[in-house]
């Protein structure tokens, strides 16, 4: 294959940065935030792809690599997947932020501007995203296999998708509440850096400590599934009339599942 796990989760997720920066980029196009509508739809879209980058790109594969190393999965999977509940939980009390199309800011009270706010949390956001596309990688690599790296390529593609409409969620708000476009877009643009961060340090931990990698998995699994209870899908249903929300949280499933199947 030629490229070692860093490399790749480097790769994988620099994709997925570009992505929150083109998004990001939209500041120089609009003058108005995005509608209440486009917001809570493409934070649909977005929990319906991880959801499904979830089970098809973490946890079935978590569950595999027990039984490649001769384990019981009901063991280190789930263990995995709570501690990734647990992290996103002490992140969300530890930080202060604001959630797009939030009214209150949640986590300790703080003084910062809501732009700052709305930074932080697509900032909580992006780091299970993170964590999620530097382990797939590190396991394609570690599996060596053409269909394990098109499999981890699947999911950088799905992440990369939804961070569009995030990237234009949490710049067009700034810009709004008084930045310029070039410092909106480059807040915006700097919310998604924690992801190739995110994705390093997983992928050095996978290296360096024997049998982690079904933890890993799951605990990334259990992050992002958190995010989408907790914030994304409450965000997506429109008031009494939730259809459009549920078909466009059904679309960003349905997506994944396409791009993880087809490719992996």
């Amino acid at each position: 294959m030629g490229y070692s796990a860093l490399e790749l989760a480097a790769t994988g997720t620099l994709f997925t940065f570009l992505m929150t920066t083109l998004g990001a980029a939209t500041v120089f196009l609009f003058k108005k935030e995005p509608s209440a509508l486009f917001t809570k739809l493409s934070l649909g879209f977005a929990a319906g792809i991880m959801i499904a980058a979830s089970v098809w790109s973490l946890l079935i594969p978590a569950i595999e690599n027990c039984e490649e190393q001769g384990l019981v999965a009901s063991y280190p999977v789930p263990l995995g997947f709570i501690l990734g509940v647990a992290f996103l939980i002490a992140l969300d009390n530890l930080m202060p932020h604001l959630h797009p199309g939030a009214k209150n800011a949640e986590g300790p009270k703080s003084s910062m501007p809501k732009e700052s706010l709305l930074f932080m949390a697509v900032t909580i956001h992006n780091i299970p995203e993170g964590m999620a596309v530097g382990i797939a990688f590190a396991a394609a690599a570690n599996i060596g296999t053409p269909e394990a790296i098109s499999a981890a390529i699947a999911l950088a593609l799905g992440m990369g998708i939804q961070n569009i409409p995030e990237g234009t969620a949490v710049t067009l708000p700034m810009y709004v509440q008084g930045k310029s476009k070039i410092k909106a877009f480059l807040m915006g643009s700097f919310s998604g850096l924690v992801e190739p961060i995110a994705a390093i340090i997983t992928v050095a931990l996978a290296a360096n400590v024997t049998g982690i990698m079904p933890y890993l998995l799951s605990f990334s699994a259990g992050a992002m599934l958190y995010v989408v209870v907790e914030e994304l899908i409450p965000e997506a249903h429109l008031g009494e009339h939730s259809d459009i929300g549920t078909i466009f949280v059904m679309l960003g499933f349905l997506l994944m599942m396409i791009l993880d199947t087809s490719l992996g």
